[in-house]
């Protein structure tokens, strides 16, 4: 660290500091702003115990960067605080009511609500740029770098020790007067700010969650199987789907929301007023026939910017070939699974058949 950089650091009042920095968070569109210290000793052990049993599935990378995730210090030498952010996502003028109404239609694609909107990895990185420019104007230079779910950081940990929400039994941030429908980001800066305190737990004794998940993926209270989770096999996997999983994911073709549409907290959540993450292309209730329908271009222009190009047009293709299994018999349906019979992806087919013949069952007269 420059010598002048920290003489000049002394004279910086830290509390103060860290009060302006709440406030330049606020004016930039985030919902909260707290600041933990590197301390994640009650986490590490946790993680281990994941990955040893193999629950992350084929999310390698959760190991690749061994205690670099747990010890942030390792992961950027010299940090010696966190500043955690937290922007709200759910779309404005869609009440929770339509999210069940596209479920409970088996003729249309579900698509998690965190990802109708532009991609918020960029928008989460781009406002903590902002914010830490906002510092170095005020303050003078100092060492910062932004993260949101892009590198090896213990997001949820750090969350919860900043002071954004407690951990829910269905392992997200959960927050009393906000619920859960946000997004996470840090800041690790080298500035020795005063650390906020943790929220109380407030879950109780609701099992909502873990009781609605429609694969049994939260197998305990803040405990998920990702290898079950319809999140990871929708868009995490690259593999096949396991075949008694299938039935069991419906119309949700990326991403699953239930374990949040269920959760008494999120009566509270704060619609987003950004218009980054107002829902893009109609994709809030597309008609599975009309996505599966898409040549690879047409995806890519119809998911431009968005989280969904995350699956890859293959995975995407294989998700909705799922779904149309699930969805009610039609010729429509059937047409629609017959034209990729022969698609050139052997991922596509092998979902493709298992589809049409579930169609088939579903035609036959029963006795």
């Amino acid at each position: 660290m420059n010598a002048n950089i920290q003489a000049r650091r002394t004279d910086i009042d830290y509390a103060a500091l860290a009060q302006r920095i709440k406030a330049w968070g606020a004016e930039l569109g985030f919902a909260k702003i707290g600041i933990t210290d590197v301390d994640l000793a009650e986490d590490e052990p946790r993680l281990m115990r994941y990955l040893s049993e193999g629950r992350h599935g084929t999310m390698d990378y959760l190991a690749r960067h061994g205690t670099r995730r747990t010890r942030p210090e390792e992961l950027i030498p010299g940090t010696l605080r966190i500043i955690a952010a937290r922007m709200d996502y759910f779309p404005e003028g869609i009440p929770a009511s339509a999210a069940w109404h596209t479920l409970a239609d088996g003729e249309r694609a579900y698509i998690a609500r965190f990802a109708l909107g532009r991609d918020y990895h960029k928008v989460m990185r781009k406002r903590l740029k902002k914010l830490a420019k906002r510092i170095e104007a005020d303050s003078g230079p100092f060492a910062w770098r932004p993260f949101c779910d892009s590198a090896p950081v213990l997001e949820k940990a750090l969350a919860r020790k900043a002071g954004l929400g407690w951990v829910g039994k269905h392992t997200l941030v959960l927050d009393r007067h906000a619920g859960s429908w946000f997004f996470l980001g840090e800041l690790y800066v080298d500035l020795p700010l005063p650390i906020d305190a943790p929220l109380q737990d407030l879950c109780g004794t609701c099992t909502k969650c873990i009781d609605v998940c429609p694969t049994h993926a939260i197998i305990g209270p803040q405990q998920l199987d990702a290898r079950r989770c319809i999140s990871y096999l929708t868009i995490e996997s690259h593999d096949a789907i396991p075949e008694g999983l299938r039935p069991l994911i419906g119309n949700r073709v990326f991403g699953c929301d239930d374990c949040q549409l269920v959760c008494p907290w999120n009566k509270f959540a704060r619609p987003t007023h950004e218009e980054d993450f107002a829902p893009r292309h109609g994709l809030d209730g597309a008609k599975l026939v009309e996505l599966f329908a898409w040549s690879e271009a047409e995806f890519l222009a119809g998911t431009e910017g968005m989280p969904i190009r995350r699956a890859g047009y293959a995975g995407f293709m294989r998700n909705v070939a799922v779904a149309l299994g699930n969805a009610p018999h039609s010729c429509a349906v059937v047409a629609a699974l017959r034209a990729r019979a022969d698609d050139p992806s052997p991922l596509v087919r092998e979902h493709v058949a298992w589809a049409l013949a579930v169609q088939e069952r579903k035609q036959a007269p029963t006795a």
